[in-house]
């Protein structure tokens, strides 16, 4: 534990911080994997939900939880995905 003043708020920060990223990667997470499955299954709903994945992925990119590289690159393997099972 740290003794100086500001290294206290410091640690205190960091953990707010992680576990808010801890939260928002979670979603996104959870929104991926739901679109992943709807594609393979090739759900009618499966528009919607690569949406919203693609909606969360922006969104934690944006904030700097996930790298805007890392969210491209998600996205654009989801919509392929998408596109071979809309054939």
């Amino acid at each position: 534990m740290p003794n100086i003043k500001s290294s206290v708020k410091d640690a205190k920060k960091s953990a707010e911080k992680r576990l808010f990223n801890k939260s928002v990667k979670s979603k996104t997470k959870t929104a991926v994997k739901n679109a992943l499955t709807s594609v393979e299954k090739a759900t009618p709903e499966m528009a919607e939900k690569v949406t919203l994945a693609v909606s969360a992925l922006d969104k934690s990119a944006s904030k700097g939880v996930i790298h805007k590289n890392k969210a491209a690159r998600i996205k654009s393997r989801l919509a392929k995905k998408m596109a071979k099972a809309s054939l």
